[in-house]
Order: structure tokens, then C-alpha cells, then sequence
């Protein structure tokens, strides 16, 4: 098929549908600006301190650094809120949400993104699930409280040698060190209550969607096979409603019915009028 015929045919599908769920991976904001760390080499050039250290980003983004160093860790993570805090999501995300908008059921965005720009650009945090939490709140490394509270009001100052400056976030209740929210690598520590009560309000939409047999069309975006949490997800909720799945990404779009070979923006201006 022409990738004329599947940009209509992904078209058609999401006119016609009753809602729409939207499945996003890092892809979604490099038209943002923002990196998407893909390869090492990616990595390196986002965190030049990374490369002096000889780490990727699967080991630097691992909570052993918050116990053993805690000033490259804020580093890291600190630079990165400021970085998403900063960063104004471009014209795709308004186009996807006020297509939104037309539709009975409206959306819901399943991410692994932890940058909250679809927040940012409008989309309601009671529809959205961020799978691998969110870097916009925090908690205690050690969970002391199991409580979450909002990364609002923080500031991260990274001097010389990519070292967080003091004071470093703390918890309010027994003064450690607080850490995001985000689910990292090789982490047992990540306090996912958040997540959960997002996944219950998915799948409470996703039912009422099946009780009243609402059409349901559902575009997947720059989400990747290295962690392929996204694309799983898409290829599972495609099977159960027995629909098309629609797959923006300009690298790895295969494995759908309608893989369209592009990047975010272009794709969406070429999908949503």
C-alpha cells in the first residue's frame, strides 16, 4: 500500500471512530525539541557528563545513583524537569486534542513519556496514564510515607561537573533525599499509586466503551521496540476491539495494519485536518 492510501485510510478510520486512544512514546516530543536518547550516541549528545562516565542511559537512569550519588542524580533528573518544564509541545498535540473533542467519548492517551506535555497542551489528567510515571512529582527514596506530592516549586540547580547543587529535594516528612516519581531501570522503590489509579480510570473508559459498542480508533507514536511497553499495549487494546492499529513512527512503523513512516508533527498534519 502507498503511503498515500494509508494516510486516508488511517483518515477514514479515525473520522469514523466514537473515541480515540492515543499511545505515545518518546517519538511524540522530538518535534518539541526535546531527545529522545535513541542509541547511545543520542544519549551521549543530550548528556556530554554521561559519555566522561562511560554510562548509558539504562544505567543512568537507575535509582542506585540517588544512594550513592545523589548530586549526579539530581543532575540528571534535575536538568530534565527544568527541560520539559520548559519545552512548548508543539502543533500535533493541539491537533490530536481538539480532534478529541469532536468525538462522543472523547480520548485517553496511554504514555510512557514522564514529561507531561500532553498535560502542557490541554488534555485532561483524568484521561491520561502515564505507564512509567511522571517526573512532575515525588516521592520519598525510601517511600517512608508512600505518598506522592507535586514536583511544583522545585528547582534544581546543576553547577560544575553536572553536580546538583544544595539543597537537594528532600521528603517533607522524614528529610531524606526525594526522588521522581519515574519508574527507572532495575527499580524496586518506585511508589506506582499514581499509575495504578490512572490504569483503573483507562480501563473503567475502555469498558464503557465495549458495553456500548462505541467505535474505537487507536494511533500509536513514536513509540519504540527498545522498551516496547507502548507498542505491546496498542497491539493488545488493537486485538480486543478487533480494530486497525494506526502507527506513526518514522524508524519502526511495522507490525501494524497502517504503519505510516514518519515523524509526529508531519504525520499528524497529514492525518487530522
Amino acid at each position: 500500500m502507498k503511503i498515500e492510501e494509508k494516510i486516508r485510510e488511517a483518515r477514514a478510520l479515525l473520522m469514523d471512530a466514537d473515541a480515540l486512544l492515543i499511545t505515545a512514546g518518546a517519538g511524540m516530543g522530538v518535534d518539541s525539541g526535546l531527545p529522545d536518547f535513541r542509541g547511545r550516541e543520542g544519549f551521549w549528545r543530550a548528556y556530554p557528563k554521561a559519555r566522561e562516565l562511560n554510562l548509558h542511559f539504562e544505567e543512568m537512569a537507575n535509582p542506585r545513583w540517588f544512594e550513592s550519588d545523589p548530586r549526579l542524580a539530581w543532575a540528571f533528573y534535575g536538568h530534565r524537569l527544568h527541560l520539559y518544564r520548559d519545552t512548548v509541545p508543539h502543533e500535533g498535540f493541539r491537533r490530536l486534542l481538539e480532534f478529541s473533542d469532536t468525538k462522543k467519548y472523547g480520548s485517553f492517551v496511554f504514555t510512557s513519556n514522564v514529561d507531561g506535555q500532553f498535560q502542557k497542551a490541554g488534555f485532561s489528567e483524568e484521561r491520561i496514564m502515564e505507564c512509567h510515571g511522571s517526573i512532575h512529582h515525588l516521592q520519598c527514596l525510601d517511600d517512608c510515607g508512600e505518598k506522592l506530592w507535586s514536583a511544583d516549586g522545585t528547582t534544581v540547580v546543576v553547577g560544575e561537573g553536572f553536580q546538583a547543587q544544595d539543597p537537594l529535594p528532600s521528603c517533607p516528612d522524614c528529610g531524606g533525599i526525594a526522588r521522581p516519581n519515574i519508574l527507572m531501570f532495575n527499580d524496586w522503590g518506585w511508589n506506582h499509586s499514581r499509575t495504578d489509579a490512572q490504569r483503573v480510570r483507562l480501563k473503567t473508559w475502555m469498558g464503557l466503551l465495549a458495553a456500548e459498542g462505541a467505535k474505537l480508533a487507536i494511533v500509536e507514536i513514536g513509540a519504540g521496540t527498545a522498551v516496547p511497553t507502548v507498542r505491546n499495549t496498542s497491539e493488545r487494546v488493537a486485538k480486543d476491539f478487533d480494530i486497525p492499529l494506526i502507527r506513526i513512527n518514522p524508524r519502526e512503523s511495522f507490525g501494524a495494519k497502517i504503519g505510516l513512516p514518519m515523524g509526529a508533527l508531519e504525520a499528524l498534519q497529514k492525518v487530522i485536518h
